[in-house]
Protein backbone atom coordinates (compact mmCIF):
# COMPACT_ATOMS: atom_id res chain seq x y z
CA UNK A 1 0.00 0.00 0.00
CA UNK A 2 1.47 3.38 -0.71
CA UNK A 3 1.27 5.81 2.03
CA UNK A 4 0.65 9.76 1.09
CA UNK A 5 3.84 11.26 2.27
CA UNK A 6 2.33 14.31 3.18
CA UNK A 7 0.95 12.43 6.67
CA UNK A 8 4.22 11.50 7.90
CA UNK A 9 5.19 15.03 9.78
CA UNK A 10 8.66 15.26 10.47
CA UNK A 11 10.33 15.00 13.63
CA UNK A 12 13.13 17.37 14.65
CA UNK A 13 16.24 15.82 15.88
CA UNK A 14 17.58 15.26 19.25
CA UNK A 15 19.19 18.76 20.87
CA UNK A 16 22.36 16.98 20.50
CA UNK A 17 21.98 16.21 16.84
CA UNK A 18 21.25 19.52 16.20
CA UNK A 19 24.28 20.90 17.83
CA UNK A 20 26.40 18.29 16.48
CA UNK A 21 24.55 19.57 12.42
CA UNK A 22 24.76 23.03 13.45
CA UNK A 23 28.77 22.49 13.92
CA UNK A 24 29.22 20.90 11.37
CA UNK A 25 28.13 23.36 8.79
CA UNK A 26 30.26 26.37 10.91
CA UNK A 27 33.00 23.78 10.06
CA UNK A 28 32.04 23.34 6.65
CA UNK A 29 30.26 27.31 5.53
CA UNK A 30 27.31 25.37 4.40
CA UNK A 31 24.04 24.38 4.56
CA UNK A 32 23.20 20.12 5.63
CA UNK A 33 19.63 18.93 5.66
CA UNK A 34 19.00 15.36 7.28
CA UNK A 35 16.14 13.11 7.18
CA UNK A 36 16.01 9.44 8.28
CA UNK A 37 12.44 8.40 8.59
CA UNK A 38 12.10 6.42 12.34
CA UNK A 39 11.41 2.77 12.43
CA UNK A 40 10.81 -0.13 14.59
CA UNK A 41 14.12 0.58 16.19
CA UNK A 42 14.67 4.30 16.05
CA UNK A 43 12.92 7.34 16.04
CA UNK A 44 13.12 10.00 13.14
CA UNK A 45 16.50 12.32 12.53
CA UNK A 46 15.65 15.75 11.04
CA UNK A 47 18.07 18.77 10.82
CA UNK A 48 16.36 21.33 7.70
CA UNK A 49 14.53 18.51 6.80
CA UNK A 50 12.14 20.18 4.90
CA UNK A 51 13.94 23.15 3.18
CA UNK A 52 14.66 22.76 -0.37
CA UNK A 53 17.84 21.63 -1.62
CA UNK A 54 18.51 20.60 -5.37
CA UNK A 55 17.78 17.23 -6.69
CA UNK A 56 21.05 16.83 -8.69
CA UNK A 57 21.82 13.09 -9.98
CA UNK A 58 19.52 12.11 -6.96
CA UNK A 59 16.89 11.90 -9.01
CA UNK A 60 17.85 9.49 -11.24
CA UNK A 61 16.64 5.93 -8.97
CA UNK A 62 12.96 7.53 -8.84
CA UNK A 63 13.37 8.07 -12.45
CA UNK A 64 14.53 4.69 -13.05
CA UNK A 65 11.43 3.71 -10.81
CA UNK A 66 9.25 5.81 -12.86
CA UNK A 67 10.45 3.78 -16.19
CA UNK A 68 10.55 0.22 -14.34
CA UNK A 69 6.81 1.29 -13.56
CA UNK A 70 5.80 2.10 -16.78
CA UNK A 71 7.74 -0.48 -18.82
CA UNK A 72 7.38 -4.25 -19.11
CA UNK A 73 10.28 -6.21 -18.46
CA UNK A 74 10.35 -7.44 -21.73
CA UNK A 75 10.30 -3.97 -22.73
CA UNK A 76 13.59 -3.28 -21.13
CA UNK A 77 15.08 -5.02 -24.23
CA UNK A 78 14.27 -1.72 -26.52
CA UNK A 79 16.81 -0.31 -27.89
CA UNK A 80 17.00 3.60 -27.74
CA UNK A 81 19.08 5.36 -30.19
CA UNK A 82 20.52 8.73 -29.96
CA UNK A 83 23.42 10.76 -32.14
CA UNK A 84 26.47 12.72 -30.60
CA UNK A 85 24.43 15.72 -30.21
CA UNK A 86 22.93 14.28 -27.47
CA UNK A 87 25.60 13.43 -25.27
CA UNK A 88 26.14 15.77 -22.55
CA UNK A 89 28.80 16.17 -19.95
CA UNK A 90 29.08 13.39 -17.27
CA UNK A 91 28.18 10.93 -20.09
CA UNK A 92 30.76 7.44 -19.67
CA UNK A 93 28.72 4.75 -20.42
CA UNK A 94 26.28 6.29 -23.30
CA UNK A 95 29.01 8.51 -24.90
CA UNK A 96 31.10 5.01 -26.29
CA UNK A 97 27.66 3.77 -28.08
CA UNK A 98 26.40 6.22 -29.99
CA UNK A 99 26.79 3.97 -32.68
CA UNK A 100 25.06 0.93 -31.72
CA UNK A 101 22.46 2.52 -29.09
CA UNK A 102 21.56 1.27 -25.63
CA UNK A 103 18.34 -0.64 -24.28
CA UNK A 104 15.82 0.63 -21.40
CA UNK A 105 17.82 -1.58 -19.13
CA UNK A 106 20.91 -0.58 -20.00
CA UNK A 107 20.36 3.31 -19.78
CA UNK A 108 18.99 2.39 -16.59
CA UNK A 109 22.07 0.83 -15.05
CA UNK A 110 23.72 3.66 -16.38
CA UNK A 111 22.00 6.23 -15.29
CA UNK A 112 22.26 4.61 -11.56
CA UNK A 113 25.44 3.28 -11.45
CA UNK A 114 27.63 5.52 -13.58
CA UNK A 115 25.35 8.74 -12.78
CA UNK A 116 25.21 8.89 -16.79
CA UNK A 117 23.35 12.27 -17.73
CA UNK A 118 22.43 11.53 -21.06
CA UNK A 119 21.01 7.92 -20.29
CA UNK A 120 19.16 9.70 -17.68
CA UNK A 121 17.34 12.18 -20.57
CA UNK A 122 16.55 9.69 -22.53
CA UNK A 123 15.02 7.92 -19.95
CA UNK A 124 13.09 10.89 -18.82
CA UNK A 125 11.95 11.06 -22.58
CA UNK A 126 10.40 7.69 -22.15
CA UNK A 127 8.00 8.78 -19.34
CA UNK A 128 7.41 12.01 -20.47
CA UNK A 129 9.80 15.20 -19.74
CA UNK A 130 10.35 16.28 -16.25
CA UNK A 131 6.70 16.91 -15.88
CA UNK A 132 6.25 12.87 -16.65
CA UNK A 133 8.82 12.30 -13.46
CA UNK A 134 7.02 14.50 -11.20
CA UNK A 135 3.88 13.34 -11.84
CA UNK A 136 5.39 10.04 -10.64
CA UNK A 137 6.55 11.77 -7.51
CA UNK A 138 2.95 12.78 -7.26
CA UNK A 139 1.65 9.06 -7.65
CA UNK A 140 3.82 8.11 -4.91
CA UNK A 141 2.11 11.26 -2.41
CA UNK A 142 5.54 13.29 -2.50
CA UNK A 143 3.77 16.95 -2.75
CA UNK A 144 6.79 19.08 -2.42
CA UNK A 145 9.84 17.43 -5.04
CA UNK A 146 9.47 18.45 -8.78
CA UNK A 147 12.20 18.50 -11.86
CA UNK A 148 11.45 21.38 -14.14
CA UNK A 149 15.00 20.47 -16.53
CA UNK A 150 17.03 17.73 -18.16
CA UNK A 151 20.59 16.85 -17.60
CA UNK A 152 23.18 19.27 -17.16
CA UNK A 153 20.67 22.18 -16.48
CA UNK A 154 19.05 20.95 -13.59
CA UNK A 155 22.25 20.95 -11.78
CA UNK A 156 22.51 24.80 -12.49
CA UNK A 157 19.54 26.41 -10.82
CA UNK A 158 20.75 29.62 -8.56
CA UNK A 159 19.86 29.24 -4.76
CA UNK A 160 16.46 29.96 -3.67
CA UNK A 161 14.89 28.81 -6.98
CA UNK A 162 12.79 25.88 -6.30
CA UNK A 163 12.92 24.43 -9.96
CA UNK A 164 14.37 20.64 -10.26
CA UNK A 165 14.22 20.54 -6.21
CA UNK A 166 13.35 18.62 -3.38
CA UNK A 167 13.54 18.45 0.82
CA UNK A 168 15.63 15.29 2.62
CA UNK A 169 11.99 14.31 4.16
CA UNK A 170 10.33 14.36 0.79
CA UNK A 171 12.59 12.45 -1.00
CA UNK A 172 13.89 9.60 2.03
CA UNK A 173 10.33 9.02 1.64
CA UNK A 174 10.04 8.24 -1.80
CA UNK A 175 13.37 5.82 -1.33
CA UNK A 176 11.38 4.11 1.81
CA UNK A 177 8.73 3.44 -0.87
CA UNK A 178 10.96 2.22 -3.53
CA UNK A 179 13.06 0.03 -2.27
CA UNK A 180 11.43 -0.85 1.07
CA UNK A 181 7.67 -1.05 0.30
CA UNK A 182 5.58 -2.02 -2.60
CA UNK A 183 5.37 0.73 -4.78
CA UNK A 184 7.57 -1.46 -7.36
CA UNK A 185 6.31 -5.15 -8.28
CA UNK A 186 9.47 -7.38 -6.03
CA UNK A 187 11.29 -8.05 -9.74
CA UNK A 188 11.52 -4.88 -10.53
CA UNK A 189 12.38 -3.81 -6.53
CA UNK A 190 15.26 -5.81 -6.82
CA UNK A 191 16.69 -4.68 -9.98
CA UNK A 192 16.46 -1.00 -9.00
CA UNK A 193 17.72 -2.50 -5.25
CA UNK A 194 20.70 -4.42 -7.27
CA UNK A 195 21.72 -1.32 -9.43
CA UNK A 196 22.22 0.80 -6.74
CA UNK A 197 23.60 -2.13 -4.56
CA UNK A 198 26.68 -1.89 -7.61
CA UNK A 199 26.35 1.98 -7.42
CA UNK A 200 30.50 3.79 -8.59
CA UNK A 201 30.01 6.98 -6.99
CA UNK A 202 29.36 6.73 -3.47
CA UNK A 203 32.62 5.38 -2.23
CA UNK A 204 33.01 8.79 0.04
CA UNK A 205 29.23 10.20 1.20
CA UNK A 206 27.10 8.39 3.20
CA UNK A 207 28.77 4.59 2.22
CA UNK A 208 32.19 6.07 4.20
CA UNK A 209 30.50 6.14 7.12
CA UNK A 210 29.49 2.98 7.78
CA UNK A 211 31.36 -0.16 8.64
CA UNK A 212 31.75 -3.23 6.07
CA UNK A 213 28.79 -5.13 8.33
CA UNK A 214 26.51 -2.55 7.01
CA UNK A 215 24.90 -3.31 3.74
CA UNK A 216 24.71 0.31 1.87
CA UNK A 217 22.75 0.90 -1.61
CA UNK A 218 22.91 4.50 -2.72
CA UNK A 219 22.27 7.41 -5.38
CA UNK A 220 24.39 10.46 -5.04
CA UNK A 221 23.90 13.62 -7.03
CA UNK A 222 26.37 16.32 -7.40
CA UNK A 223 25.93 20.12 -8.93
CA UNK A 224 26.92 24.00 -8.89
CA UNK A 225 27.01 26.22 -5.73
CA UNK A 226 28.91 23.40 -3.77
CA UNK A 227 26.03 20.94 -3.84
CA UNK A 228 26.38 17.20 -2.95
CA UNK A 229 23.98 15.12 -1.79
CA UNK A 230 23.16 11.30 -1.16
CA UNK A 231 20.02 9.16 -0.45
CA UNK A 232 20.92 5.44 0.63
CA UNK A 233 19.31 2.52 2.23
CA UNK A 234 21.52 1.21 4.89
CA UNK A 235 20.81 -2.19 6.50
CA UNK A 236 22.87 -3.10 10.11
CA UNK A 237 24.70 -6.23 10.91
CA UNK A 238 20.87 -7.37 12.08
CA UNK A 239 19.45 -6.46 9.13
CA UNK A 240 17.47 -3.48 10.35
CA UNK A 241 16.67 -0.98 7.44
CA UNK A 242 17.08 2.83 7.57
CA UNK A 243 16.72 5.62 4.86
CA UNK A 244 19.40 8.25 5.11
CA UNK A 245 18.74 11.16 2.86
CA UNK A 246 21.95 14.51 2.88
CA UNK A 247 21.60 17.45 1.00
CA UNK A 248 24.72 19.68 1.53
CA UNK A 249 25.72 22.92 -0.41
CA UNK A 250 28.09 25.72 -0.66
CA UNK A 251 26.11 28.14 -1.92
CA UNK A 252 28.15 31.09 0.21
CA UNK A 253 31.13 30.26 -2.49
CA UNK A 254 29.32 31.21 -4.95
CA UNK A 255 28.46 28.97 -8.86
CA UNK A 256 32.15 27.57 -8.73
CA UNK A 257 32.20 25.98 -4.93
CA UNK A 258 33.23 22.01 -5.72
CA UNK A 259 31.26 19.53 -4.04
CA UNK A 260 32.50 18.10 -0.38
CA UNK A 261 31.95 14.41 -0.25
CA UNK A 262 33.49 15.18 3.28
CA UNK A 263 30.56 17.53 4.57
CA UNK A 264 27.79 14.42 3.00
CA UNK A 265 30.64 11.76 4.84
CA UNK A 266 30.57 13.83 8.08
CA UNK A 267 26.64 14.32 8.04
CA UNK A 268 26.07 10.21 7.64
CA UNK A 269 28.82 9.71 10.54
CA UNK A 270 26.80 11.57 12.33
CA UNK A 271 23.96 9.83 11.70
CA UNK A 272 25.71 6.25 11.92
CA UNK A 273 26.21 7.24 15.49
CA UNK A 274 23.17 7.99 16.61
CA UNK A 275 21.85 4.62 14.73
CA UNK A 276 24.60 2.20 16.58
CA UNK A 277 23.16 3.86 19.91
Amino acid sequence: MLLPLAGCAPVSAAPDLNSQFDQLERRYGGRVGVYVPANATTGAIAYRADERFAFCSTFKAPLVAAVLHQFPLAQLDKTITYTKSDINSTSPVTEQHVETGMTVGQLCDAAIRYSDGTAANLLLDQIGGPSGFTAYLRSLGDNTSRLDQAEPELNRDPPNDERDTTSPHAIALVFQQLVLGDALPADKRAMLTDWMARNTTGGNRIRAAFATDWKVIDKTGSGDYGRANDVAVVWSPGDVPHVIAIYTDLVAGGYDAEPNEAFVADAARIVASALRG
